[in-house]
């Protein structure tokens, strides 16, 4: 107990106390690691306080991974290092080369002292449970990226529910937890909207929707647009070995897709561009070289994690609609 300090009349909250006081031992060397604290039960009884306070002071400590606790044992000492004021996971659904873009941005908008773990449930309902499991009560602030997943709302409230953010993706289901989200069905009905000179040229569009991991409400906004426009059109759930027709225009979401689609017109000595067009989802650098170049419908990923970064350092409580952009390039 003799590491352990709290005053009264000193405006500063007692659980707070109880961390400095912490803090301070383990940069002095007198808290080892795995050392165990004294109980709740006995800081109570000591200083004459509530067993929240005490509860409180240790479950910031347990947030930033500075303790940990053993049921029915009591919390011990996890690490010295406490320089690390907040811990964060962000929870994504796969790795790409945009959501590189959007993981780099938040770290360096995020600034230091902040611990970013990062966990991907690759649109698996089992792992993406276990992972919010496992990390429930461990972290400040909890990033997700529920996708499309079924059942990832209720696994979500789990959390604790002042300090959940969404990400990418949200839905009513969602719609108390902050958010920086892209508007899928609106995005892409713009997009060709704003594209729509370039398009007429063409005799049909058909967006390649596998369904799995691609957002419904792209398929929506492709569908509206084209009834709205008068556009002929297919949804088609996968490219595989079809035939592209002269004044076919393709929308394509996943980057496989896109080069399965380049290689077959290859094959078939058709001119981008000319005979065909492509329109591909996510901006990335070998898009603008590809083909003498791609056009594509984008959110900037770079300004998401920025956005986030900000709403989490400001502790802002807002959905916030990620702008998304058509680029035309030579495939258009």
């Amino acid at each position: 107990m003799k590491f352990i300090t709290i005053q009264n009349n000193l405006g500063i909250p007692k659980y707070k106390q109880i961390i400095y006081s912490i803090e301070k031992t383990i940069v002095k060397g007198l808290l080892k690691k795995d050392e165990k604290l004294p109980s709740i039960n006995k800081v109570c009884l000591e200083f004459s306080i509530s067993r929240d306070t005490v509860l409180l002071a240790y479950e910031e400590l347990k947030k930033r991974g500075i303790i940990y606790s053993i049921l029915g044992k009591g919390y011990y000492i996890k690490t010295i290092e406490v320089k690390v004021k907040k811990r964060i996971i962000l929870l994504f659904d796969e790795l790409n080369i945009f959501k590189e873009d959007l993981y780099n941005s938040f770290i360096v908008n995020i600034g230091m002292n902040t611990q970013v773990d990062i966990f991907f449930h690759h649109f698996n309902i089992q792992v993406f449970q276990k992972i919010i499991n496992d990390s429930n009560g461990n972290y400040n602030k909890y990033i997700i990226m529920p996708t499309n997943l079924d059942g990832a709302a209720a696994i979500i409230k789990t959390l604790p529910v002042d300090d959940v953010y969404i990400l990418d993706q949200t839905n009513l289901e969602l719609n108390s937890f902050p958010a920086v989200y892209q508007n899928h069905k609106k995005d892409i009905y713009n997009g060709l909207e704003e594209g729509e000179t370039k398009l007429n040229k063409y005799k049909k569009l058909i967006l390649i929707f596998p369904g799995f991991r691609e957002p419904v409400g792209m398929k929506i906004g492709f569908k509206k647009f084209c009834e709205d426009f008068g556009f002929s059109y297919m949804v088609i759930p996968e490219f595989k070995d079809r035939k592209i027709i002269k004044g076919e225009v393709y929308i394509i979401p996943d980057d496989r897709d896109l080069v399965k689609v380049i290689e077959k017109s290859k094959l078939q000595n058709l001119i981008l561009g000319v005979d065909f067009g492509i329109i591909s989802y996510n901006e990335t650098p070998l898009k603008k070289v590809v083909e003498n170049g791609i056009t594509t419908i984008s959110t900037d990923f770079v300004e998401m994690g920025k956005i986030l970064a900000r709403m989490i350092l400001n502790e802002k409580k807002e959905q916030i609609e990620n702008k998304s952009t058509l680029i035309i390039r030579h495939s258009l």
